[in-house]
């Protein structure tokens, strides 16, 4: 991975959609952004906060937490640290 996220931030490849529900496929306009991914890279913390997120923690945040960007045609999340609500697991 060549991107190295800064500070406390974290970089965050999302779980994918669902595509179907109960057999009924779900156009793109109507799926629900995920809330849950996979920390890929993590900044170092401040002087003020440590970094206790790693990569590979399965982590839920926030319906609108993050700034997305599309790296090598895959598309991530950057987000602060504290915009992280749990570790899954």
């Amino acid at each position: 991975m060549n991107i190295k996220p800064l500070a406390d931030r974290v970089l965050v490849l999302p779980a994918a959609a669902e595509e179907k529900i109960g057999g009924i496929i779900i156009p793109d306009t109507a799926k629900e952004k995920p809330l849950h991914g996979t920390i890929v890279a993590a900044g170092n913390g401040t002087k003020d906060e440590e970094m206790i997120l790693k990569e590979g923690d399965e982590v839920l945040y926030g319906k609108y937490s993050g700034t997305e960007l599309e790296y090598e045609g895959t598309k991530y999340l950057i987000m602060r640290q504290s915009d992280v609500l749990a570790i899954i697991g």
